[in-house]
């Protein structure tokens, strides 16, 4: 646990702000030397100031990015503003000193501090100004975070005006002990009023934060801040945009789930379940309509839930009415034909979102709805990663988030050729199943460090976490498809046995190809094409798989280049 300043010393700088308040030699000296300093070198734009009450109580509700809010919201105000600071910071006697005089009194966070609540009371019936964040700390990355009732509590109890401010940007000036210049807005709406009330109750202050917060966040999205996910669609109503859908609705997402066609959106509709997910009902936040039927250009979020070989079809059919403020999730597993590229990397190049991200891991469809599952949500965009996953987890899902992309997706990729090249060697024993999948598994390896993924992420959920779980699912399509490429059925007959489209198939022919224009050697993947293909048959598959050398060494050819 946090190690506490003792009471005594907290107490003190209390009864200090409610007796004398702010120090004025000290506050305004500061504020005449910091007010330039920050103008200039934080580029500060202050917009909607004439809607701070210049005398009188006023509270100020602020959202919190960074230390340094009560700061530069302090140069967008003519007077004073007192603010709750962390109690670590009061524990070096001088620096306590300096906040008090600067209007800063403590407050322990994660509990209920009246001593704290009092002082802030006391001082707008004084008349002063405070500043109460009521996300209670700094979000740093993502949309805004929960509000907590202490700022409705505060306007019930003093009757002061409540003016919403929104602060971008200033999580982008610190990198360590470093300030570094960063572009900072602000926003001030207009004051909020609401009835004096003397013993509020808990449920009546989170009424009144919660009306109070929209107005916050209505500022936060003027300024160009990330808007929280309210709306999903997802192209692809198989087993797993189902889940998903499923999923989202959980954790209050407003879900459009997609069909390709009128008839199958009317037949989930009318039974509120997909014959793709059976046993699972939808939940009533989801509508289901047709993809074309969806207006994508009001949605946050849009999910690809198709094959990596639909995913052309429909990027073409959705992409170009994607909004710029949306996001992207891509849920296929491969590469996308015909130049084999990574999903995120075919859908940025085509869609007009602020941030494309994938998901990985061992989550089988059901599962994951009636159990929960481990994912990986890769994406090269921090703020996505932070709000996305923070949805996910409010769905009942545990989520490891990555950078590495790249990485992810050739781990899924890998895992998908592993698991066919397992089970097509499986009829000649787990021996030769299992030297298949390492030797496949291995050589996408390489190729994805080649490309600039890590090796950490094969070692995870996106990588060997989600082998182990393909092979070991009983109705996995990709073993299902390997077990019937090994008993001699031709590739193309089999997506139509299995009634849906093993990735792998695909992915594989796509995955040699990748190899030679990285200059790597990849035997066993190329044999496994060479399966695919038909130009060699189930034992001659295993035994090329046999007559590997085990822990032998990739060759590379002179051949240079890397693959995206």
């Amino acid at each position: 646990m946090p190690s506490r300043a003792p009471a005594r010393d907290l107490s003190i700088y209390h009864e200090r702000t409610r007796a004398r308040g702010v120090n004025p030699f000290v506050y305004w000296a500061v504020r005449a030397v910091l007010q330039p300093l920050m103008l200039i070198y934080f580029r500060v734009s202050r917009i909607g100031r004439e809607h701070c009450p210049r005398e009188g109580g006023v509270l100020l509700a602020p959202n919190h990015r960074s230390f340094l809010d009560p700061f530069v919201i302090g140069i967008c105000i003519r007077r004073p503003a007192y603010f709750m600071a962390k109690q670590e910071l009061f524990k070096p006697r001088w620096q306590a000193w300096v906040l008090n005089a600067l209007g800063a009194f403590p407050v322990r966070r994660g509990e209920a501090d009246e001593d704290a609540m009092e002082t802030a009371r006391l001082l707008l019936e004084r008349g002063e100004m405070v500043l109460v964040f009521p996300e209670g700390t700094r979000i740093r990355k993502g949309s805004l975070g929960k509000p907590k009732r202490g700022v409705g509590r505060l306007a019930l109890q003093t009757g002061v005006p409540v003016v919403p401010i929104a602060v971008t940007g200033s999580e982008n000036a610190r990198r360590g002990w470093k300030i570094r210049p960063a572009k900072v807005k602000i926003r001030l709406g207009r004051p909020l009023t609401f009835p004096r009330v003397e013993n509020p109750s808990p449920r009546l202050a989170a009424e009144v934060t919660a009306r109070i917060w929209p107005c916050v966040e209505l500022q936060w999205e003027w300024l160009g801040g990330l808007p929280p996910l309210r709306k999903a669609a997802i192209v692809g109503a198989g087993s797993m945009g189902t889940a998903l859908a499923t999923l989202l609705a959980r954790a209050g997402i407003e879900v459009q789930l997609g069909c390709r066609t009128p008839a199958g959106a009317e037949r989930i509709q009318e039974r509120r379940e997909n014959d793709r997910l059976p046993g699972v009902e939808l939940p009533d936040e989801v509508q289901v309509s047709t993809v074309a039927d969806i207006e994508f250009g009001g949605v946050d979020l849009v999910c690809f839930a198709v094959p990596s070989r639909d995913l052309p079809a429909a990027v073409a059919q959705v992409g170009a009415r994607i909004g710029q403020r949306s996001a992207v999730l891509v849920l296929s597993k491969g590469l996308v034909p015909p130049l084999g590229l990574t999903p995120t990397r075919y859908v940025s190049e085509r869609a007009p979102a602020r941030a494309v991200g994938a998901l990985g891991g061992p989550a089988h469809a059901a599962e994951a709805v009636r159990q929960g599952a481990s994912v990986v949500l890769a994406s090269s965009d921090a703020d996505f990663r932070a709000q996305f996953s923070k949805i996910l987890g409010d769905a009942g899902l545990d989520v490891e988030t990555t950078d590495d992309v790249m990485g992810a997706e050739l781990a899924a990729c890998a895992k998908n050729a592993a698991a066919l090249a397992a089970a097509a060697a499986a009829t000649s024993g787990m021996n030769a199943a299992g030297a298949a999948a390492a030797r496949v598994f291995a050589e996408t390896h390489r190729l994805a460090l080649r490309a600039g993924g890590r090796t950490e992420t094969f070692m995870g959920l996106a990588g060997t976490g989600d082998l182990v779980g393909t092979v070991l699912a009983e109705h996995s399509r990709n073993r299902r498809a390997g077990e019937l490429l090994g008993r001699g059925v031709p590739a193309d007959q089999i997506a139509v046995l299995l009634e849906e489209t093993p990735e792998s198939l695909d992915a594989v022919p796509l995955l040699v190809r990748a190899f030679e224009e990285a200059g790597l050697e990849a035997p066993a993947t190329t044999d496994l094409g060479a399966l695919i293909d038909g130009r060699i048959g189930p034992e001659e598959w295993v035994a090329s798989v046999r007559a590997r050398k085990a822990g032998g060494r990739w060759r590379e050819r002179a051949t240079a280049g890397s693959r995206g």
